[in-house]
């Protein structure tokens, strides 16, 4: 690993962190929040994410405003794409107003989309990777060369961004802080149920890649089989929609399965269609099981143990961070091939442990 040279640093340094990526990446830098919080203790810290993931940051105590922008192919015709491009004007301007001292591109390689929102903001010092010592113009000028040479976490990799502020070490673990209206709304759902256990396990059923979805019949008998072991409640999450959808496919009809084989068990319903919904539910979970995804980082930024599936992914890389967790990853890199027993043992461990 090459040596980064500290810099010099203002008392009150004003600070804009871009992550543009999906949930899971903005919640493995959560960590980079927390330690310049406590390296920088006086200083301004703001972030700039898109629409899609901001819930992730948004109660997030380390950071004094979360800016953001909505990407114009998630927009609806032209006219929903010319609105999303001006609000991304008036945003710009917004912040070159403000005069940040700092802008760290906050991904573990180069970013030139993110890049260039920075130049367009104009900040005194960029920090970012570059590719080869390449600064793109100079317009890095706190460059690290991206040269990883054993395996990390994604966590570990976006902390490295702050060697040059003299923040240097284990990345501390990631926090989600969920809103307390939501929070509010979940306790009340919970509450018609009139659950007799207080103990409830979270069940996440939906996973983008194919090779990361188990079966809804091994999710019933999983549940099944813990309830016959700990009396707990269940709270089933998903993505809401038809599997047809080619755009934004839901699990519906998995969930309807697995809702209709546990008729004597404790266990509710829960689509989640804004993601500060899934962050209140997860919140009020004793553990969750998920495949690799977005809401497994959600629930290790909550705190919770993790039983997780994996399939086609780099467990060295995304496994939770900072939570107890078992991990399930068969040879095949499919987790069709993961048995209800391997589920079974690896939540009852985590659940006589916690």
């Amino acid at each position: 690993m090459h040596a980064v040279n500290v810099i010099p640093t203002l008392s009150t340094p004003i600070f804009l962190v871009i992550r543009r990526d999906n949930i899971g990446d903005l919640v493995c830098t959560t960590p980079l929040f927390t330690a310049l919080r406590k390296h920088f203790p006086d200083a301004r810290i703001y972030a700039l994410v898109n629409s899609y993931n901001k819930a992730v940051l948004e109660n997030n105590p380390e950071i004094n405003q979360v800016f953001w922008y909505a990407k114009a192919k998630h927009q609806a015709g032209w006219k929903g794409k010319l609105s999303a491009y001006w609000h991304r004007l008036c945003l710009i301007i917004q912040l070159r107003r403000m005069k940040f001292d700092y802008a760290i591109l906050a991904s573990p390689g180069f970013q030139p989309r993110s890049l260039q929102l920075a130049r367009w903001i104009r900040p005194k010092h960029i920090i970012g990777y570059t590719e080869n010592g390449n600064t793109q113009g100079s317009s890095i000028d706190i460059a690290i060369p991206r040269t990883v040479h054993h395996p990390m976490h994604e966590a570990e990799d976006v902390f490295r961004l702050l060697a040059p502020l003299g923040i240097t070490g284990e990345p501390p673990a990631a926090l989600v802080f969920p809103d307390e209206t939501e929070v509010c709304r979940a306790r009340d759902t919970i509450k018609i149920q009139a659950w007799e256990s207080k103990s409830t396990i979270g069940i996440h059923i939906s996973a983008r890649k194919p090779s990361q979805r188990w079966p809804a019949d091994r999710f019933a008998a999983l549940i099944r089989k813990l309830y016959a072991e700990y009396q707990a409640n269940f709270l089933l999450f998903w993505s809401p929609g038809d599997d047809t959808n080619p755009l934004h496919p839901g699990d519906d009809a998995k969930a309807k399965e697995i809702m209709d084989a546990l008729p004597d068990v404790p266990i509710l319903a829960y689509p989640t269609h804004k993601l500060g919904q899934l962050i209140a539910g997860l919140s009020l979970c004793r553990m969750v099981v998920c495949s690799d995804g977005g809401a497994m980082h959600l629930a290790a930024g909550l705190g919770k143990p993790i039983l997780c599936f994996f399939g086609k992914s780099e467990s060295t890389r995304w496994h939770p961070w900072g939570v107890p967790y078992v991990l399930l990853q068969p040879q095949s890199l499919d987790v069709k091939d993961v048995s209800v027993e391997d589920a079974y043992n690896g939540t009852k461990s985590l659940l006589d442990g916690c």
